[in-house]
């Protein structure tokens, strides 16, 4: 089964000129699709202009960033710190009461970043992070893996039972990857165009696939894609208690704590609010074809 959750059904939040959209929210609430992709708790596309950060709620998560475009520093209240260059993936073992911000270096130009929130596996996992480049000549006509629960071929360690893949494609490549039994996948489109089935899948697009045998697609034009595949969510991620989103960073989007509840589609401007800038908790935080051939390989 497939399916579609289009570009246009995404969350849009707007403030100032900053952009986020958001196929996955905790905020929208219960989820049909929750029990498929149980542990994805948020995939999220953000613009920033310069000095600008990204929407950080405080709880427990992994989290995997790629910065497509531009550059962005984090650092977090317990010391680390540094900065995610175009190209680069890092995977951060977030926990409630840890602080952190993640901001557009530059003086001049804009930064395009993703995030996939993994719901954790366990509780009381350590906090840490990891961080690896994925050139475009890695990832040009294959399923290349930047995470996964073994570290398998030098890709980026998680310990949520998902596999997040990436890939650029010219147009009329085809790439397949197969699923295991019991397992579903997420597919989002970086930018670009692809089939999948019968079904035309273009930029900001995702497509969910439950009790299917493999995912299997061909870019109609130059595409770049991101593709997790995810194991049954454990029974402690299902059942996990999901409090309140509560931001940590200056200029984060917040729900007005007053009953009214931003839609679940569309732009929402009016019912957010951002954080004062004062905030002296921060203090210490600065401001052809294919087949994907590396997929199943064991850890190197």
């Amino acid at each position: 089964m497939i399916t579609l959750r289009r570009a246009r059904e995404r969350r849009h939040e707007r403030r100032r000129t900053q952009e986020a959209w958001l196929t996955f929210d905790p905020r929208d609430g219960p989820n049909p699709l929750d029990e498929a992709f149980g542990c994805l708790e948020i995939l999220g596309e953000h613009r920033l202009p310069p000095g600008a950060s990204v929407p950080h709620p405080q709880r427990d998560a992994e989290i995997v960033t790629y910065v497509r475009e531009g550059a962005l520093a984090y650092a977090d209240s317990q010391g680390q710190s540094g900065v995610i260059h175009t190209g680069e993936f890092q995977h951060m073992t977030a926990l409630r009461g840890v602080r952190h911000r993640e901001t557009n270096v530059s003086r001049s130009d804009w930064a395009h970043v993703f995030q996939i929130w993994l719901r954790p596996s366990e509780v009381g996992l350590a906090p840490g992070q990891e961080q690896k480049r994925f050139s475009a000549a890695e990832r040009r006509g294959l399923l290349r893996v930047v995470a996964s629960s073994d570290g398998r071929r030098a890709s980026l360690r998680v310990h949520q039972d998902a596999l997040l893949c990436s890939a650029m494609l010219d147009p009329g490549q085809h790439v397949v990857h197969e699923l295991a039994p019991g397992r579903s996948a997420w597919l989002h489109v970086v930018k670009g165009e692809v089939t999948l089935g019968d079904v035309v899948v273009g930029t900001g697009d995702g497509a969910g696939l439950c009790g299917e045998r493999s995912v299997s697609l061909t870019a109609r034009e130059e595409t770049e894609i991101l593709l997790v595949d995810l194991g049954e969510a454990s029974a402690s991620a299902r059942q996990a208690d999901r409090p309140p989103v509560v931001g940590v960073d200056v200029g984060v989007l917040l729900p007005i704590q007053n009953g009214k509840r931003p839609p679940t589609n569309g732009t929402v401007e009016s019912d957010l609010v951002g954080l004062p800038s004062d905030r002296s908790d921060l203090a210490g935080i600065p401001a052809g074809r294919a087949v994907a051939s590396d997929v199943g390989r064991p850890a190197a």
